[in-house]
């Protein structure tokens, strides 16, 4: 069986001191660490559009599908655990330390393995209480981006890793908040990017069963593809195919996850006929703007996977500029902040 490996960015967390935390209060200890999961972790996690992947006892590994989302993510959560238990003294409270890598992946369902997994668990072991470490890859990536400080800690040998890894720390505390509208401060005024899509997983209609393939590949390909054109935030396949067999509005999705379009559509072969049709939805007012059906001989899956999902990316391009420019203007009603990766409202 073939490996499915993506690229993310791998964010691994802890908790400093736990044996020594849990020795002096072990119920008092994991009370309060869940308490700081379920109210302050995991909500940032999701709210970066970030997936947990797996807990590990006294800390997590989450990946994100933008390096961005997961230095925001960990800042902002580093930063508000400065302000969590304040009545305890400093050396009994709970403090993270954080490691983020960009790398490739290999994926399960249940857990993601390789050297980027294991280079931000090295890169979380590197960090101060409170603070975060990051990769050469990840600093890299967010260093035009984000209004972020790094202090250069040289090059670090980190055990089973061939090759010394450079290292970044970042303190929370120092790094400049994100100001934002009041009113952006409520769950019912996040929206989504303005150039924001998921690709749902194509349905198979043909009578074989084996033709799945086909049509998971047409969506694994289109994933890729677009997430190739400048500023367009693409969700991740692995969070996509968890649509896959449910029936659940167009509208909701784009609320779920965040994005303006929706990309839909179905596989069926005849023979040595296939037909694919695609439709781009705008998951705000649930309108279809664009579809194409695609008939052709199947002498050649692999050449005839690569037409298709070309074409529509270069027909998905043209057709959501197009769809931006006729958006009426926002400025009047709409407080608007804009970030590297294109404008993003902050409340509806």
């Amino acid at each position: 069986m073939s490996q499915t490996r993506r690229l993310a960015a791998i964010l691994a967390a802890d908790v400093a001191g736990y044996s020594r935390l849990m020795g002096a209060d072990e119920e008092g200890t994991h009370e309060r660490l869940q308490a700081h999961l379920q109210e302050l972790v995991n909500p940032k996690i999701a709210e970066h559009r970030g997936r947990v992947v797996k807990n590990t006892g006294d800390g997590l590994l989450a990946e994100f599908p933008s390096v961005v989302d997961a230095v925001r993510c960990a800042v902002e959560v580093q930063r508000a655990m400065l302000d969590r238990e304040p009545e305890m003294l400093e050396e009994r409270r709970i403090r993270f330390r954080i490691g983020i890598n960009l790398g490739d992946v290999i994926v399960e369902e249940h857990d993601i393995f390789g050297d980027g997994v294991n280079v931000a668990a090295r890169l979380e072991g590197l960090a101060e209480p409170g603070g975060i470490c990051v990769s050469r890859m990840v600093r890299d990536n967010v260093r035009d981006k984000l209004d972020y400080t790094f202090q250069d800690l040289s090059e670090q040998q980190v055990k089973n890793i061939a090759r010394p890894v450079r290292v970044y720390a970042l303190r929370p505390e120092t790094a400049p908040a994100q100001t934002m509208p009041a009113a952006a401060l409520t769950p019912q005024a996040v929206v989504a990017p303005r150039l924001s899509i998921v690709v749902l997983p194509f349905a198979n209609l043909s009578n074989d069963p084996e033709q799945q393939y086909f049509a998971d590949g047409i969506t694994e390909d289109l994933t890729t593809d677009l997430s190739r054109i400048p500023h367009m935030f693409v969700i991740s396949r692995n969070t996509a195919f968890s649509y896959q067999g449910k029936r659940v509005e167009t509208k909701q999705i784009g609320r779920e996850l965040r994005v303006r379009y929706v990309l839909e559509g179905s596989v069926r072969r005849l023979g040595d006929r296939v037909r694919v049709n695609a439709q781009l939805i705008d998951a705000e007012s649930d309108a279809h703007l664009w579809a194409e059906r695609f008939d052709r001989d199947i002498d050649d899956l692999f050449a005839l996977q690569d037409e298709i999902t070309t074409r529509i990316a270069i027909a998905l391009n043209v057709e959501l500029i197009a769809a931006e420019a006729a958006r009426p203007s926002e400025i009047s009603t709409r407080s608007t902040s804009f970030s590297a990766g294109g404008p993003h409202s902050q409340s509806r």
